[in-house]
């Protein structure tokens, strides 16, 4: 074999060693990248050439650069990440709900009520006393007050759902558009022959963002591009990419595309979180206010229009409440004018108080749902605070899953300093004797030259 063979597999070799070196040094570099990939060297024989029959190898080369990587566990990281996503917004949206009730506590609606009913109660002993025909005024502006900061405070939060649904749908627009920018790098790094690994751990980071957002499937092509849907709507390939936004049709909040076409299936990650809480939990949180605050006003009046009034003379068929719109329970302009109005007495006279202690008994009758309206109000406070346990545990189960797949995905993928270490003193031995294959070569070259 011609030495200028020797010289020029020397020269690949050095050449091989030090791109081995410059990946290793690469991955001891992002040790700590949480989001960066293992690179690994896959070596291949450099192709031999045939001379008087007989077969001369050219050396060493690179083959690939491996981008380690289990999308199995890239799957599940996914899936998991739309689910911990999903409870965790549900979690915290529950908790500012629950911060409007105030339960339990002296300052709730619960014992709003009941100290509602029990001022009924104490007129009825005493149904001409001045001070005490006050005292069912005040308490019932306490409670129509109550009420309506509840109401407003639901009608807030929705508000403010919607407004973050807002701010997530151009996040999640901005991540597909970066997302398409990278399809097309990796795509033309590929027809180029050109590593692409370091903007694919850059799209792998920004899908699992994407991941936290909504539901998502991603399938990578022949190409290496991701192309991703979201519930079932094309989101993104190497070329296009979707954009989104949020709308409100018939007090249902959806995801569509921008042009209104194509409505998202919403199932997992904050989006859907915020979607589900602002079209029906909150609505449903409203509605059964308002039917406590109904049923207060219709049952309060339903007996107190059959009382007798203190005027001169008697009056009959008065309301004590006036209207129940919009969270706002209002007493009757002329009770509040005149507490002589105040109907109590079932016969017309002076002492008597069997109608309000009738409203009195109201706080033990079952009247919503087959339950009073104070239970129906304990029973929805506590259907909040079971829902609100409920999403922490799943919480707390997705977030512990999570971290034993991020666990599984660092110790395939991430970087073992010790490994790489030994990986670069292996290859600097190697490097080492190419170099010395090269000086021997020119050794023998030129006692070649001296015999001439």
């Amino acid at each position: 074999m011609p030495v200028s063979y020797s010289l020029e597999i020397a020269k690949n070799s050095l050449g091989t060693y030090q791109r081995a070196l410059d990946v290793t040094s690469h991955n001891v570099a992002n040790a700590n990248n949480a989001n960066f990939s293992r690179q690994k060297i896959l070596f291949g024989t450099e192709k031999s050439t045939t001379q008087n029959l007989q077969e001369i190898g050219a050396g060493v080369k690179i083959d690939d650069i491996l981008r380690v990587r289990n999308s199995l566990t890239d799957l599940q990281i996914r899936n998991y990440n739309q689910k911990y996503a999903d409870v965790n917004k549900r979690s915290m949206l529950l908790e500012h709900v629950e911060g409007l009730f105030t339960e339990p506590s002296e300052l709730g609606l619960s014992t709003t009520l009941t100290t509602f009913f029990n001022s009924w109660d104490e007129l009825a002993v005493t149904p001409n006393s001045i001070p005490l025909r006050r005292n069912v005024i005040n308490t019932a502006k306490t409670l129509s007050g109550q009420i309506s900061n509840i109401y407003d405070g639901l009608h807030q939060i929705k508000n403010d759902v919607q407004s973050e649904a807002l701010v997530k749908t151009e996040k999640l627009n901005a991540l597909l558009k970066e997302v398409q920018n990278l399809n097309n790098q990796i795509g033309t790094a590929n027809i180029n022959n050109q590593p692409a690994n370091d903007l694919m751990d850059k799209r792998d980071e920004l899908i699992d963002e994407l991941s936290t957002l909504a539901n998502i499937n991603v399938v990578i092509d022949k190409n290496s591009s991701a192309n991703i849907s979201i519930g079932g709507v094309f989101a993104v390939d190497q070329y296009n990419y979707s954009q989104f936004k949020v709308s409100v049709k018939d007090d249902q909040m959806i995801l569509t595309k921008e042009d209104g076409s194509g409505r998202v299936n919403l199932s997992g990650g904050e989006l859907n979180a915020l979607a589900d809480t602002f079209s029906n939990k909150i609505p449903d949180y409203i509605n059964k206010i308002n039917t406590i605050g109904q049923a207060v006003m219709d049952s309060v009046n339903e007996l107190h229009s059959t009382g007798n009034t203190m005027t001169s003379p008697p009056e009959t068929n008065i309301d004590f409440f006036g209207s129940f719109t919009g969270g706002v329970l209002s007493i009757n302009a002329l009770i509040l004018e005149d507490t002589n109005y105040l109907a109590v007495s079932s016969n017309g006279e002076a002492g008597n108080g069997d109608i309000a202690l009738k409203i009195a008994n109201l706080k033990n009758k079952k009247i919503v749902d087959n339950e009073s309206i104070n239970g129906f109000y304990i029973s929805l406070v506590s259907n909040i605070g079971t829902e609100k346990q409920v999403n922490d545990d799943y919480v707390e189960s997705n977030q512990l899953v999570l971290e034993q797949l991020e666990q599984q995905k660092s110790s395939y993928s991430g970087v073992s300093v010790d490994e790489e270490m030994t990986n670069i003193i292996k290859f600097q031995r190697s490097y080492e004797a190419s170099a010395k294959l090269i000086r021997v070569a020119d050794e023998m070259l030129q006692t070649l030259l001296t015999m001439v």
